[in-house]
């Protein structure tokens, strides 16, 4: 494995102080891939970025990036590296927040998918820490209406479910998709799959559909609801099945990827909308918390989904 840059290992007698501007340069080359894009970006010289990353590595006593074809990868010692540079400054960022945002006031208007409201008070919280004098808006709605909301200028953000392809939109993450039904739910026997959805627009019954047709499973629509609370109300009766995130179910709910034999609905994109008219530090901050909120809860469920599947393995 070779060196992008030529390097010695020093023994000091007092601890080095890292440089922060040399950090967040690692962090912009290694997602850019470049050190020339980097330069670009960060409104520097090529040879400027290069002598940063020199130091640095002399520094640190390992070599952070290697040649890879044309652009740049990380050594192991690099990988190392970027974990405590992305670290180090969001705590750096974070306290400049925290000292500037406490005299910033206004508000802002956020939006989120029924299915990630429960990760709002811990961003929502967070963001109040910071910028304690800003008013937040709330609008809990399904992911087009949000989408729209964003495009038309009526919120500064939205967590939302599919239209990756939005010019807001920006993808965060993936989202498994599975059946769900009422524990006791049977399947009727020479009759139409019963579904059970929220409105036309809804991703989930979107998908539901064309997977169900695709496989020739005949189906009908039992319920439909406006609302998840609704949607909840009719999968507990009873009255039908239906497609949808796994993330915090009611008790009496069971779900899984091809519940009953049905076909596997895959994933879909989980995005972040923002307004390209709300700008400043604090859209900045809250997209951050809302990212790594819904990203946390991804997280979460993909390690619930692989201890279900592992247990069902075990029986």
């Amino acid at each position: 494995m070779s060196s992008l840059f030529g390097y010695t290992t020093r023994t000091m007698a007092t601890r080095l102080t890292l440089d922060l501007d040399t950090l967040r340069t690692l962090t912009v080359a290694n997602d850019l891939g470049s050190l020339a894009l980097a330069a670009e970006q960060l409104g520097r010289t090529p040879s400027a970025v290069s002598l940063q990353m020199k130091r640095l590595q002399e520094e640190l006593g390992a070599p952070v990036f290697r040649k890879r074809g044309r652009g740049l990868a990380l050594t192991e010692e690099g990988v190392v590296a970027l974990a405590y540079a992305r670290r180090m400054l969001s705590l750096n960022d974070e306290l400049l927040d925290t000292m500037q945002g406490a005299n910033i006031d206004g508000h802002i208007r956020i939006g989120c998918t029924q299915d990630f409201a429960a990760v709002l008070p811990s961003a929502l919280s967070h963001f109040a820490l910071l910028y304690p004098r800003m008013q937040v808006e709330l609008r809990i709605e399904g992911n087009a209406a949000l989408a729209d909301a964003v495009e038309a200028s009526q919120i500064d953000l939205a967590v939302a479910i599919g239209h990756e392809t939005r010019a807001a939109a920006e993808t965060i993450g993936q989202l498994e998709i599975v059946w769900i039904a009422a524990s006791t739910f049977a399947l009727p026997q020479n009759h139409p799959l019963p579904l059970a959805a929220l409105g036309p627009q809804c991703a989930f019954r979107r998908c539901a559909i064309e997977h169900l047709e695709t496989a020739t499973t005949p189906y009908r629509i039992a319920a439909s609801s406006p609302s998840l609370d609704g949607l909840w109300a009719a999968l507990l009766a009873g009255l039908g099945i239906t497609a949808r995130t796994g993330l915090r179910l009611p008790e009496g709910l069971v779900s899984a990827a091809s519940l009953f034999g049905l076909p596997a609905l895959g994933a879909l994109p989980v995005t972040v909308h923002r307004n390209p008219q709300s700008t400043g530090i604090a859209v900045d901050r809250m997209k951050i918390l809302l990212t790594e909120a819904v990203q946390a809860a991804l997280a979460s469920q993909t390690k619930t989904a692989k201890k279900h599947k592992q247990s069902s393995r075990v029986a």
